[in-house]
């Protein structure tokens, strides 16, 4: 996988598109001027989050006695299911509405952004080639920085493109991300059955 294929990945993943409108909804009790930071603190501690699990997530699967391909068909499964939500999103949404007060880790930083998904692909990319470190941290890094971006001017993009615009993107960044879920099981199939020997 190149930089650009990885980084492409990872801004699906983390889908701003998909969360302009739950981020605005989640903010809109917030005065403006807290907006902004908040956006930021929330995308850091996701940042944050991708990091760790980047550099610890292998220790963690070899503690737990998991292998490689198991970790590729989970990932895969639960990116088909990300993107199923993508393209047929639930009225009532995924995380629901919050009871008051300002969004603090849940559910913005994750499992929004850093959310399985995002985590099972860091995951499985260092998994397979631990030595390209630099290249992965360096696809995640600028996939979080395009989506810090577009979040931090959700409030402005989501008034000039309108709902309509914004649900068509989200449907077919969840179409692409189903190829790729789908790619994802199959390697992982393919692993299991070269480890088998059948």
């Amino acid at each position: 996988m190149s930089f650009f294929s990885a980084t492409l990945l990872m801004f699906l993943v983390f889908d701003p598109a998909g969360n302009l409108i739950p981020c605005i909804a989640l903010l809109k009790a917030v005065p403006q001027q807290r907006r902004t930071r908040i956006i930021a603190r929330e995308m850091l501690i996701a940042l944050l989050i991708l990091v760790i699990c980047m550099f610890g997530g292998r220790m963690l699967l070899q503690a737990l006695q998991l292998d490689q391909p198991a970790l590729g068909i989970a990932g895969g499964i639960v990116l088909f299911l990300i993107a199923l939500r993508m393209i047929f999103p639930s009225r009532h949404g995924v995380f629901g509405e919050m009871n008051g007060g300002e969004p603090f880790i849940v559910p913005l930083a994750t499992p929004l952004l850093a959310g399985p998904s995002a985590v099972a692909t860091i995951i499985l990319m260092m998994t397979r080639a631990p030595d390209r470190w630099p290249v992965w941290l360096g696809a995640v890094c600028t996939a979080w920085a395009v989506s810090t971006v577009i979040l931090l001017c959700s409030a402005p993009i989501s008034r000039l493109i309108g709902s309509r615009l914004l649900a068509a993107l989200e449907r077919l960044m969840g179409m692409l991300l189903t190829i790729m879920a789908a790619q994802m099981f199959l390697n992982g199939v393919r692993e299991f059955m070269r480890h088998t020997g059948t």
